[in-house]
């Protein structure tokens, strides 16, 4: 087994250019495999294993190592490939990976604040104090235009149309797309721009928007940081992290009556049903409210 996932991750590497974290989550899933096997059934041959061995594996993994669907479901998709390629070099005579079925993956609905709550915390943010107006910025244009975290941290000026309120971002699979900037968060980037930025701007500086006290590109890691900070000086006792403000976002714009292809297309989500699970959250406020003010409800 170890022989043969070595060349697999080569394979991996050499032939497919695949990167250096997807190479290291395929060897991590498949030695766990390899090291499970051995210790339970002593099969160390590719060619030995059946399919009882695959089901016992995940479902030890469930039951004893607490691992959920979606993890579950990245170590088999790691096993699936490794055996494909041994069949199609003649390694093993049938593939009984592909028999197995995928675990299901559970439906969390995304958590969100409510309005009020958004407003306690970009209203709470004292301008006068240093650095608040860039953070006022961030924090009015995450719940605004709906950026991933990523997305606002390569944020650039050239990007930034703020005559025609919209900004150009970069997003997943490196697909760029224009998304409108709100009149709020576009009075809080004019401010910081005019009034608090040009103090940051050092000899390292580029051209993105958010920079830190030292001139620099603010890191995904210190906008969390930020957003944190913000919402425990706001009172707010909730946890609250920058994809929350996105969700909220998407939520807010359903519950008031956006279609959710405008949503899909604002978020920059490729497929619709990605967007759709905020369609439960609206239901389920639906389902609130007729059961607190129904006579019957």
């Amino acid at each position: 087994m170890e022989r043969e996932i070595d060349r697999f991750v080569r394979y991996l590497a050499i032939e497919k250019g695949l990167s250096d974290n997807y190479q290291l989550s395929v060897r991590r899933s498949l030695e766990t495999f390899a090291d499970w096997l051995d210790e339970e059934h002593g099969v160390d041959d590719p060619s030995q294993v059946k399919l009882d061995h695959l089901t016992g594996f995940l479902a030890s993994r469930k039951l004893h190592d607490r691992l959920a669907a979606s993890s579950l479901r990245v170590e088999l998709i790691a096993i699936k490939i490794f055996f494909r390629h041994l069949a199609g070099r003649g390694k093993i005579s049938e593939d009984v990976a592909e028999q197995v079925d995928s675990p299901k993956l559970e439906k969390y609905l995304p958590e969100t604040l409510n309005e009020p709550t958004v407003k306690q915390l970009l209203e709470s943010v004292d301008d006068s104090r240093p650095l608040a107006r860039r953070d006022r910025a961030i924090l009015e244009l995450l719940y605004a235009s709906g950026l991933r975290v990523s997305e606002l941290t390569g944020a650039r000026l050239e990007n930034l149309f703020l005559e025609e309120s919209a900004i150009r971002v970069t997003g997943k699979g490196n697909k760029t797309r224009i998304v409108p900037v709100g009149g709020a968060a576009q009075k809080a980037l004019e401010a910081y721009l005019n009034g608090e930025r040009p103090q940051l701007v050092s000899r390292h500086t580029e051209s993105e928007i958010f920079l830190s006290k030292w001139g620099k590109k603010l890191s995904t890691t210190r906008i969390w940081q930020i957003v944190k900070e913000r919402a425990k000086l706001a009172g707010i006792d909730s946890n609250v992290y920058p994809h929350l403000l996105r969700h909220s976002f998407a939520t807010h714009l359903l519950g008031n009556g956006a279609d959710l292809r405008v949503i899909q297309e604002l978020l920059g989500h490729a497929d619709i049903s990605t967007t759709q699970i905020y369609t439960h959250v609206d239901q389920k406020h639906l389902r609130d409210v007729h059961r607190k003010f129904h006579p019957r409800g």
